[in-house]
């Protein structure tokens, strides 16, 4: 069946008498996935704020439990959208410390000299910026949403730089003991291949140090109910194979950066040692060369 060229007409849905925000509101609620922020569900909608006001949509991640703040805006992005949307993001962190939060920001357009304040905010705060166009085609309406500005991704020395050191009481208030005691469990394994390791502390993740230093071929990051694993290598991809064959959930980002990362609990960590000791052991092997 050939495809035939259909001429589509933009739709303003801030003056429309019937597709407004609370229409949007609902058809993102119907359907997350559309704004391309990955397998998503809503948490909530109208979410109270004790600084009064109501956050538009709480989304989290269905694999790695972060959440997202989304506000939406229509017309043209404002000051006055740009300050909420960081406020109830904010707001949100603070309640909920041990999930990531990022903030999200959705309008039918976001002009240049906004979108440049916003990325001022990017180098501190994980914000994403998306416009919406509603386009209409025959008898139908279509929502196309555009990420303009994504999360600026830590980069690999800004990550294990000179982090600023802390304690483990520091990880198990923003994750918890039971993911603590996955790093803690991980560690058996890595004493078996270099024994000077320990685990580092450290307020971006917990690393691994000996006398002469750190040497992070393997870091922490620990959630609500799980660890995040993030291991250094070259040839990612039977390693990421092997995890998902035995049932381990890896995470988004498989390619893109220096690191593959997983989430792990006490009780995989036991039941997948053998393949987790290969892994650690080719990280540490490949850091050596």
């Amino acid at each position: 069946m050939s495809l035939k060229y259909v001429k589509h007409e933009k739709i303003w849905l801030r003056n429309h008498p019937e597709f407004n925000e609370t229409w949007l509101q609902e058809r993102i609620v119907e359907d997350p996935s559309i704004l391309g922020l990955g397998d998503v569900e809503v948490r909530d909608v109208q979410r109270r704020q004790p600084s009064g006001g109501r956050l538009d949509i709480l989304l989290q991640d269905s694999e790695t439990d972060a959440r997202y703040e989304v506000e939406l805006m229509l017309g043209i992005v404002d000051e006055s959208h740009i300050i909420r949307c960081l406020e109830y993001w904010d707001n949100e962190r603070k309640r909920y410390p041990y999930y990531d939060h990022t903030a999200v920001l959705v309008a039918e357009k976001i002009i240049s000299r906004f979108l440049n304040v916003i990325g001022l905010f990017n180098s501190t705060v994980p914000l994403v910026a998306i416009q919406l166009d509603a386009l209409k085609v025959g008898e139908n309406i279509i929502l196309n949403f555009t990420r303009v500005l994504d999360v600026v991704a830590p980069g690999e020395d800004d990550e294990e730089g000179a982090g600023e050191a802390t304690d483990r009481g520091y990880w198990e208030k923003k994750g918890s003991k039971d993911s603590v005691a996955v790093a803690d469990a991980c560690l058996d394994i890595i004493k078996e291949i270099e024994p000077s390791l320990n685990l580092n502390y450290k307020k971006g993740y917990i690393g691994l140090a000996s006398e002469s230093g750190a040497n992070n071929f393997v870091i922490f990051r620990a959630k609500r109910v799980f660890a995040r694993v993030e291991a250094r290598l070259g040839d990612q991809k039977p390693w990421l194979e092997k995890l998902e064959k035995a049932g381990i959930v890896t995470l988004p980002g498989k390619g893109e950066r220096p690191r593959i990362h997983f989430r792990l609990t006490v009780k995989e960590v036991k039941a997948h040692r053998d393949l987790l000791k290969q892994l650690f052991e080719a990280c540490y092997r490949e850091q050596q060369d």
